[in-house]
């Protein structure tokens, strides 16, 4: 790890193909935006002799500055992946978005990882989003260890941002939150600010100086190993607390002076275990130096203290069918089972799909079983289909690096899965497997859109069908009500990104439109009603009279037609012609346009001829009596109300439930979450929550998050009501 006297890499430089899973660390970098991942990646990427320091790939002399190894402003958007090697090991880096709108892009770097760096602020510290996915990975264990960076504001401060994160991150254990590491400090400025040039090993006590661009390795001064004492005496006892040596901590309280190899073997075991969890320090490497500051450290902290592929447990898999299915856990000669975890159009390859290899190799040119199921309602068809792969490589932004195969634990990017989709499941064509999905964010932001133009309707489906298929948190809705294209997203950013796409790859432009909720009518009160349709303008005529009578129903009763006709005054075959008319005129809406609900209808008389008599006839006399009927009549709007339950920060508590409030909500109860949070339920009509997502963020600081669910439609107040009704009258 970086403590380690030999810390300089025997190899590095851009990752091929890696030959077996102890020598894969694939790693997810997590943090909030302008928290400084991307800059991160770049100066380990510079650091493990991917890039040189003119930021050029080294790969024929190619030019390509890092800072368009992928357009930055895609890259805060989505996952992204940069592999290095160094020392020895391919490392898979996953870039993932701040922004809380790219939850799913940050669901699939975490499921495609074995181990995630929290990248901290020294400016700006912990938000609730990070905090929230720091949850995430405790909840299954995953290693985890936290870099702090922009050190060179004049505002940070290394040791007070040190305890903010012990607060954060280590409720149950303060102590297992603990640097490995103090920074160096140069000259003061001008401003007073002492910038930081190197770092000072806790451990080894050595003193590791960047300031040259290049690091350096030496004994620290006499008057700097006093200040380091405290913090190396605290996370000695730290590392001992979480050893599986139960002699340590007596031995070390006895004076004895623990061997340095020790330390650091038991330090990467918990942090490999997820029960430590070491803090770093890490700058941008200046111009022209070769390596950023606490660069070699955190690449030797991933490689030695990172777990590999094959601690992580084996997925649990089945066949399409369901049936449970046992697979070794990494093992490159069993079964295939990869996963894709992010789709991409790439405009002159086609579909490109990034996936993480968990038993089992993968190898160009070969055919596989596709498998995905259980996204239906994201626009998602399920499906089972083989498909012939394409090429394998190993990105590097705009490029691409050749593969030879992809063993299990190792990420790659394959060309040419046309069908395949985020979140499907790669696998032997003779032996079809399924892996269980990761849990994807609910989309609670309608965005309706309509076709620009002609043109662009000829174009809009095959558009939207492409979006979806490279982003599973996104949700295509064909509503039958109101009859708009909705796509839910996870907030505004979400939306903008999707509309971009839609215009600038896959050549729509789209107009958004006003999202429309879906509105039902019912009757208030008893009604009656008579249709007469009658003409006669030479030849067979058209003849039908029936009198009906409408009363409403309990809510979820739908539409009820009963038949009390007596001596025959409609002839029987054209009793269901009446039936189908009033459907027909109820589902038209009767006062605003909206399908009428919960009423039953019964016929009770008519009047037939024996020759103008017909099927049309009846089913136009019973759509007039249903709109006589409503003439008379009270009819209630109704509005859908959604079950919302939001989970939210006992601090932000009163908020929210005055929020709700002034949506037309009811509070229906509270009750404890823990961690300090409390789970807010409440019913809210949904025409007052289209935009809730975006609100809530704002309200709670991105610490809350809400779920909804239908549950049932009721009267809208009288006043909203009229309103609706005048505006579907100015607009037939």
């Amino acid at each position: 790890m970086g403590d380690k006297a030999n810390a300089h890499p025997g190899a590095a430089g851009r990752a091929t193909a890696a030959d077996h899973p102890a020598s894969v660390r694939n790693v997810v970098l997590v943090g909030h935006s302008g928290s400084g991942k991307t800059t991160l990646v770049e100066a380990l990427a510079l650091t493990a002799g991917a890039v040189n320091r003119a930021g050029r790939v080294e790969d024929g002399g190619t030019v390509s500055d890092y800072d368009e190894i992928e357009h930055r402003q895609q890259r805060s958007v989505q996952l992204s992946l940069v592999p290095v090697d160094w020392d020895g090991y391919k490392i898979n880096i996953l870039d993932t978005p701040g922004y809380a709108d790219f939850v799913g892009e940050l669901r699939a770097g975490l499921r495609a990882a074995d181990a995630a760096l929290f990248v901290v602020s020294a400016s700006d510290g912990v938000d609730g989003s990070t905090r929230m996915v720091w949850e995430e990975c405790a909840a299954v264990g995953m290693p985890r260890a936290i870099v702090i960076t922009h050190l060179e504001s004049a505002r940070s401060d290394f040791d007070e941002m040190t305890r903010t994160c012990a607060e954060a991150f280590g409720a149950d254990d303060p102590d297992a939150v603990l640097p490995l590491y103090l920074p160096l400090h140069g000259p003061q400025g001008p401003d007073g600010h002492a910038p930081v040039t190197g770092l000072i090993g806790l451990l080894s006590q050595r003193l590791f100086d960047y300031s040259s661009g290049e690091r350096k390795e030496s004994e620290p001064g006499p008057e700097q190993l006093p200040l380091i004492e405290e913090a190396r005496n605290r996370l000695i006892e730290g590392i001992i607390a979480e050893s599986e040596d139960e002699t340590l901590m007596d031995r070390y309280l006895g004076g004895e002076e623990l061997d340095f190899s020790t330390l650091v073997q038991d330090l990467e075991r918990a942090v490999a275990r997820g029960i430590f969890f070491p803090v770093l320090a890490a700058a941008p490497a200046a111009e022209g130096a070769k390596q950023g500051l606490g660069t070699v450290e955190l690449l030797e902290l991933i490689t030695g203290g990172f777990p590999t592929p094959l601690e992580r447990e084996a997925p649990t898999v089945t066949t399409p069918d369901g049936e449970a299915r046992q697979v070794k856990a990494c093992d490159p000669d069993g079964p295939l089972v990869a996963e894709v975890v992010k789709t991409a159009s790439d405009p002159y390859v086609g579909r490109v799909s990034m996936v993480r290899v968990f038993s089992g190799t993968l190898r160009p040119d070969e055919t596989v079983h596709v498998s995905g199921h259980g996204l239906a309602d994201r626009g998602h068809e399920d499906h089972d289909v083989d498909e012939r792969i394409g090429a394998l490589s190993a990105p590097f932004g705009k490029q691409q690096r050749a593969l030879t195969h992809a063993i299990a634990g190792d990420l790659a990017c394959v060309a040419k899965l046309n069908r395949a989709e985020t979140g499907d499941t790669l696998s032997s064509k003779d032996d079809p497997l399924l892996m269980e999905p990761w849990e994807m964010p609910d989309p609670l932001l309608p965005l309706a859109i309509q076709a620009h133009s002609k043109a662009d309707e000829d174009k809009l489906s095959q558009g939207l069908g492409r979006l979806v298929a490279e982003d599973p948190t996104m949700r295509l809705e064909q509503n039958q009500d109101t009859h708009q294209v909705v796509l839910w997203c996870l907030g505004e950013a979400h939306a903008d990104v999707a509309l971009e796409r839609l215009r600038s790859r896959y050549g729509v432009q789209v107009d958004v439109v006003p999202h429309k909720v879906s509105l039902r009518e019912t009757f208030a009160d008893r009604s009656a009603g008579r249709g007469r349709h009658v003409k006669q303008s030479g030849g067979h005529g058209q003849y039908a009279i029936c009198a009906i009578e409408v009363e409403p129903l309990p809510g979820g009763s739908g539409i009820e037609f009963v038949d009390k006709v007596v001596g025959g005054a409609v002839p029987r075959q054209f009793i269901p012609s009446v039936e189908k008319g009033v459907r027909a005129q109820a589902a038209r809406g009767v006062a605003a346009g909206y399908a009428l609900i919960d009423i039953r209808i019964t016929l009770l008389d008519g009047k037939a001829h024996s020759v103008d008599s017909s099927d049309a006839a009846f089913q136009t006399a019973g759509a007039l009596a249903l709109r006589e009927a409503a003439v008379d009549a009270r009819i209630h709007l109704l509005e859908p109300v959604a079950e919302v339950t939001v989970l939210v920060g006992d601090e932000y508590v009163g908020a929210v439930m005055s929020d709700l409030s002034g949506r037309r909500g009811r509070v229906v109860g509270t009750e404890q979450a823990g961690g300090n949070r409390t789970l807010v339920r409440a019913e809210v009509p949904e025409i007052e929550i289209g935009r809730y997502g975006v609100d809530l963020r704002s309200l709670s600081h991105g610490t809350a998050r809400f779920n909804r669910t239908y549950a049932r439609h009721e009267p809208m107040p009288a006043q909203l009501a009229e309103k609706i009704r005048e505006q579907a009258q100015g607009n037939p």
